[in-house]
């Protein structure tokens, strides 16, 4: 979330989290800059009249790198030919202020189904089913009440059948960049959510890989 007005990028970035979200929220367009060169974000949500570099030149410096990164323009500049203006530098998405936080929420779970590869709007294995928009997952009909956390470690692993998570990897994405990665969080969150999905297990323990929901693909 990058957006220099402190208030309103702190209750967005608050609100993404109530959605079980990782949000790290910047001020300016420099330090934007910092954390993309050292996180792969899946979405990032730019303003564009930003102090430091400007929010454009964030923008084109995203699609020039070439990284995978989908950017929602959020700004107040709102004419028809500024919205051509943000998608014509690469924005995947434009939504001018002020805007519904529920719009907002629905426009970034559409850019990040639209990752690669692309996720299906609702997530299955055998008979878990999770639904990322609805917030509601359940196994074998049968609504599981989680957490915000134990909700996003399940969706991430859902998302990758089959293949190995690192539990740094969870980290980074799950919770924000001011988790202390050599915390017990993950181990903790994975244990609460293996008792609730209950039996047969679904998640294994990979030895120095992490976890991994199903079998080797």
């Amino acid at each position: 979330m990058v957006e220099d007005f402190e208030v309103l990028a702190d209750s967005i970035g608050t609100g993404l989290r109530r959605e079980g979200m990782a949000v790290d929220v910047v001020l300016d367009g420099t330090d934007a800059l910092s954390h993309l060169a050292l996180t792969r974000y899946d979405i990032v949500i730019l303003d564009r009249d930003l102090p430091g570099v400007h929010g454009d030149d964030i923008c084109r410096r995203i699609v020039a790198d070439r990284l995978d990164s989908r950017v929602l323009m959020l700004t107040a500049a709102d004419t028809v030919k500024d919205r051509v203006d943000g998608l014509g530098l690469g924005a995947d998405d434009y939504l001018p202020k002020p805007f519904a936080f529920a719009e907002l929420v629905a426009r970034v779970r559409a850019l990040a189904r639209r990752s690669a590869p692309p996720l299906p709007p609702a997530l299955t294995y055998e008979d878990i089913t999770l639904d990322p928009a609805g917030r509601v997952a359940s196994r074998a009909g049968k609504r599981l009440e989680l957490s915000p956390k134990e909700f996003a470690v399940l969706e991430c692993l859902l998302a990758s059948p089959g293949v190995a998570l690192s539990a740094e990897e969870l980290l980074e994405r799950v919770w924000d960049e001011f988790a202390d990665p050599f915390t017990s969080a993950v181990k903790h969150i994975v244990h609460r959510l293996r008792a609730k999905l209950g039996d047969p297990p679904i998640i294994h323990t990979v030895r120095e890989g992490g976890y991994r929901i199903g079998d080797k693909p």
